[in-house]
């Protein structure tokens, strides 16, 4: 630690949970968030990462310049057998977290941090426990509807739990609810700063038809199969409908390419298919109207935030059954359409054709979409960092509506 680490107009602060980008990048857009906050007082930042070496968090926290290190953590298993939960692997991952606990200690007791932000994974619980036993304010943050297994472990130690849903504070436990506070499920601001009309240009879609909605589809960075298959088995359907961009995947793009090759001439110019959307996805979000996706939180946190009517296909695997939670949860609000089960192309098309030909219809499901959204989310959390780090007391199960100037809509 150098000397000006040590003088007061430095913050302090311990990062810890990743895995997947849905624990990673709220994690960044917070510490992102803080640190102009603190610039803007003449203050700076010294913030310490603690992951795992295999999560994304590994290689997202160094290439933006934050200091970074792990700690030993064990994964639970899970199974809706309570049998089989009690497995060899499951024994000997728990048996490593006292270890990630004394590792995490260490790092806590050496670095002095003003408050340690908890976002999920398995890697935050022994940090979490590290930050209760040095007496350190610790701040959950959770980005899904219910609280995920890590942030159910420590919510008894935590100084502020920071959720991004007014519908999760009745499902916390009574003994906490006065530490929750609704912030939102922080949002990289680029992507609410894109421009349709670039992505026309640096995608090339010169054969869309601009009097026609844009649907985009993405299952992610990878591609999500059952996505891909029935765009595939609708792709003649949609086409007359509807401008199609496919994210589906690098691994797929050759056999979703083969399938449009039967496309009508005059149609095929509606249908752009890449494996990756890079830095060209605020542009290509600007451009849609309509949405089809899995639910992760982030994607769910983005497409409220930029008001976009949506066709969510959740991921049956996806931990506590999370994504279908959250996608249910907006359209019980009208803000999307959750597609659970079986999907075919058949239900896909009954989703999406009432939004593809009735633009008063994309108009209402966008205004309901845009009243869950929190673009100031990041603000609201740093916020709570600050208020957590000053030793301020919480009031109780609020929302920060007030103190960050948050007005749906």
């Amino acid at each position: 630690m150098n000397e000006s680490s040590r003088l007061p107009s430095s913050f302090r602060l311990i990062v810890t949970g990743g895995g997947t980008g849905g624990h990673t990048y709220p994690a960044l857009t917070a510490v992102r968030a803080l640190q102009a906050r603190l610039a803007a007082d003449g203050r700076t930042l010294d913030v310490l990462w603690i992951g795992t070496p295999d999560g994304l968090e590994a290689r997202v926290a160094p290439a933006e310049g934050i200091a970074f290190t792990t700690v030993v953590t064990g994964k639970i298993r899970r199974s809706a057998n309570p049998l089989k939960m009690i497995s060899p692997a499951n024994v000997r991952d728990m048996a490593r977290v006292p270890l990630g606990v004394a590792q995490a200690r260490k790092i806590v007791t050496g670095f002095r941090p003003d408050v340690v932000l908890a976002t999920g994974g398995y890697v935050a619980v022994p940090a979490g426990l590290a930050a209760r036993m040095c007496k350190r304010p610790l701040v959950l943050h959770e980005q899904t509807v219910r609280l995920g297994l890590a942030n159910r472990k420590l919510a008894g130690a935590a100084a502020r739990i920071a959720v991004s849903s007014e519908s999760t504070l009745p499902l916390l436990a009574e003994a906490v609810r006065p530490a929750a506070v609704v912030t939102g499920n922080p949002v990289r601001p680029e992507i609410l700063a894109g421009h349709a009309e670039k992505a026309i240009a640096a995608l090339g879609l010169a054969g869309f038809d601009r009097r026609l909605p844009t649907l985009y589809v993405t299952g992610g960075a990878q591609g999500a199969q059952q996505i891909n298959n029935v765009i595939r088995d609708a792709l003649p359907w949609l086409v007359e409908r509807a401008n199609v961009v496919h994210q589906c995947g690098p691994a797929n793009v050759e056999d979703l390419r083969a399938s449009a090759s039967a496309l009508p001439p005059s149609l095929a110019g509606r249908y752009y298919l890449t494996g990756f959307v890079g830095p060209e996805l605020p542009d290509v979000l600007a451009l849609a109207d309509v949405v089809v996706s899995r639910s992760g939180a982030g994607t769910l946190a983005e497409l409220t935030a930029l008001g976009k009517p949506a066709v969510f296909v959740p991921l049956a695997s996806s931990a506590g059954n999370e994504q279908a939670h959250n996608a249910q949860h907006l359209e019980d609000a009208g803000a999307a359409v959750a597609l659970t089960g079986e999907v075919t192309a058949d239900r896909l098309q009954s989703a999406l054709e009432p939004l593809l030909i009735d633009p008063a219809r994309r108009k209402g499901m966008a205004e309901a979409a845009r009243a869950h959204g929190r673009p100031d989310a990041a603000d609201r959390l740093v916020d709570v960092l600050l208020s957590a780090a000053s030793g301020d007391r919480p009031a109780g199960a609020v929302s920060t509506e007030g103190a960050a100037g948050h007005r749906p809509g």
